[in-house]
């Protein structure tokens, strides 16, 4: 530093540049001990009338809100006053600046630092202060991002010398550094806090699930998830209901994460409770989705495939609620899809669902299965699809219920590459046996 740039600070503040130097270290080491970002801005405020006097001055950030996807055009940036000393209320309340509104509005918008002698004479200043007569605004840049401004103001006029405005940029350099810890702290403390909530939502849902597959007389039968986040939205249970009948359910719940956990929670807790009381499916389903309906959001819903199987009588009596419709294959080969069903589940509040029966004898196989094997897509962005699982399931039918789930999972992983599909994959193979 030269000695004329001393002489010009200690003008202003009657402090020589090393002084100023050495109080900005002190600052800034003040600072850097905390991770309250107001205490932090409110700590600069406190200590910047030491360095460069004012009358007035404020952090203002820049904030750009969420885009709102339903909106054609996004909400235009405005400024929020974080810390600000020597401004009234009234004035403040009445400053509804917008990115490249105003002397720090420019500021913020090219990036650099302006120096008004005389604000009377500025085209660009927005009054918000009756007694300010010289204003000095320097952007506060993160990542290569102007994330706010420091904006002095003063009642004299050429209060503040270019000398002034270094000390500004770097006290704003290394605010933006300190504000760029908080944030980084604050995220990690946010990402621990959603693991822990995914974690729990995890557990839970583990519990829901089956611990082993049913044993049924004169069937083999076997269900399998494969999630692709650590919780899925897909869901599968079975419940006894006589020594000769079993319940099965499929489902898979809209979304992904702690509200579709919390839901299929509330799904097998309904499904549940119908059984237990013995209405027949049609009749579950249609108490179900009242229940859904008056306690979900409306854009929630839950596609569903309830049945009852009778080993005694071999058949299948079922309601579908909107899910994949379930393959059939028959001992001579064939096989086909079986879509008859209704609505998903919670959509609306008197939804009528049926019941349909199903013959299923000995060398016949079903197999339910949600819609992240169907549409789980290969790098050429061509879906697995129905046909392919058909031909899959064919391949693999002499192999057992549990095998059979492990094959078909094979072929998906083949077809996407190794990458598995973008979305939970879940089935449930029933194969009635030749002999009992």
């Amino acid at each position: 530093m030269t000695e004329q740039i001393s002489t010009a600070s200690a003008s202003s503040t009657g402090l020589s540049t090393v002084d100023k130097l050495r109080m900005l270290l002190d600052i800034t080491n003040k600072i850097s001990r905390s991770l309250d970002l107001q205490e932090i801005l409110n700590q600069v405020m406190d200590t910047l009338d030491s360095l460069i006097p004012y009358d007035a001055a404020g952090i203002f950030v820049v904030d750009c809100g969420d885009p709102d996807p339903d909106l054609e055009t996004d909400e235009p940036c405005v400024f929020q006053a974080e810390a600000v000393r020597g401004y009234d209320i009234s004035e403040l309340t009445e400053l509804h600046l917008k990115l490249g509104e105003g002397i720090i509005g420019h500021v913020a918008l090219t990036r650099e630092p302006v120096i008004s002698p005389d604000v009377r004479e500025e085209p660009r200043y927005i009054n918000a202060r009756e007694r300010t007569r010289s204003e000095m605004v320097a952007p506060i840049i993160s990542n290569d991002e102007v994330i706010g401004v420091f904006d002095l103001e003063s009642d004299e006029l050429n209060a503040y010398s270019e000398d002034d405005l270094e000390v500004l940029m770097l006290l704003a350099s290394q605010v933006a550094i300190i504000i760029e810890k908080v944030m980084l702290h604050e995220q990690l403390i946010e990402k621990k806090r959603l693991e822990g909530q995914l974690e729990v939502a995890r557990q839970v849902q583990l519990e829901l699930l089956p611990a082993s597959d049913p044993q049924l007389v004169g069937y083999d039968i076997s269900a399998y998830n494969f999630p692709t986040e650590e919780v899925s939205g897909d869901y599968y249970d079975w419940v006894r209901i006589h020594d000769d009948q079993i319940g099965i359910v499929i489902a898979d719940v809209a979304g992904k994460g702690v509200p579709a956990a919390l839901l299929m929670a509330f799904l097998r807790a309904s499904l549940r409770a119908a059984t237990h009381i013995g209405y027949a499916p049609q009749i579950s389903m249609a108490k179900v989705n009242y229940l859904l309906w008056e306690s979900i959001e409306r854009n929630q819903f839950v596609t569903a495939f309830y049945g009852i199987l009778d080993a005694t009588n071999r058949t299948l009596a079922y309601a579908n609620a909107g899910h994949n419709p379930p393959l059939l294959l028959n001992a001579d080969g064939s096989a086909r899809f079986l879509d008859q069903g209704s609505v998903p589940l919670g959509m609306f509040r008197d939804t009528r669902y049926y019941e349909y029966y199903l013959t299923l004898g000995p060398g016949q196989l079903l197999v339910l299965y949600t819609d992240g094997v169907t549409e789980a897509m290969n790098p050429r962005e061509e879906e697995f699809g129905s046909d392919r699982l058909m031909q899959s399931v064919k391949a693999a039918r002499d192999l057992s219920a549990r095998e059979m789930i492990d094959a078909i999972q094979r072929d998906v992983l083949e077809w996407t590459d190794g990458k598995g599909a973008h979305d939970d994959v879940t089935f449930f193979v029933i194969k009635a046996l030749e002999s009992v």
